[in-house]
């Protein structure tokens, strides 16, 4: 089963609170390779980017308020591409679980991420970021059709 990135990508940018203005320098760095694409990002992070770059960013909801699984499940609908992810490995995030599941999500639907500029400059290098991608996605159907277990309605 495949599931096919088209040239233009639609991409999360998102940061926590120390790795805000890092993002803020690698999307400066990078904003010609960003123009073609449509962008997402969280609260605060997608309102800086938004006034820095001068480029349309969707907004979403603050991380903490539910961004974090906006993202989640535009991954699970397929309706994002990438997710660019500077997380703070040194803090301690309130929010973790949800760091934690969208990292699962992107794995489970083989979405490339990057969690740091290094990462994010190899992908955005790529002659894939500017052509289809077919992204082969595992079958869960096995997983979808397993027997469930009986519920005791006698409670």
């Amino acid at each position: 089963m495949e599931r096919t990135l088209g040239a233009q990508k639609r991409i999360a940018l998102v940061a926590h609170d120390h790795k805000k203005e890092e993002l803020l320098h690698w999307t400066m760095t990078n904003k010609d390779k960003l123009v073609p694409h449509t962008l997402f990002a969280t609260g605060t992070t997608g309102t800086i980017l938004e006034q820095a770059l001068q480029l349309p960013i969707q907004k979403l909801l603050s991380g903490p308020l539910g961004g974090d699984q906006q993202i989640g499940a535009m991954i699970a609908e397929a309706k994002l591409d990438i997710l660019i992810f500077f997380w703070d490995p040194m803090e301690a995030q309130p929010h973790d679980p949800d760091v934690k599941a969208l990292l699962r999500l992107s794995a489970t639907y083989n979405l490339p991420v990057a969690c740091n500029a290094a990462t994010a400059d190899f992908m955005f290098a790529a002659p894939f970021m500017t052509e289809e991608y077919a992204a082969v996605q595992t079958d869960y159907s096995t997983y979808l059709k397993r027997k469930l277990p009986e519920v005791d309605n006698s409670l």
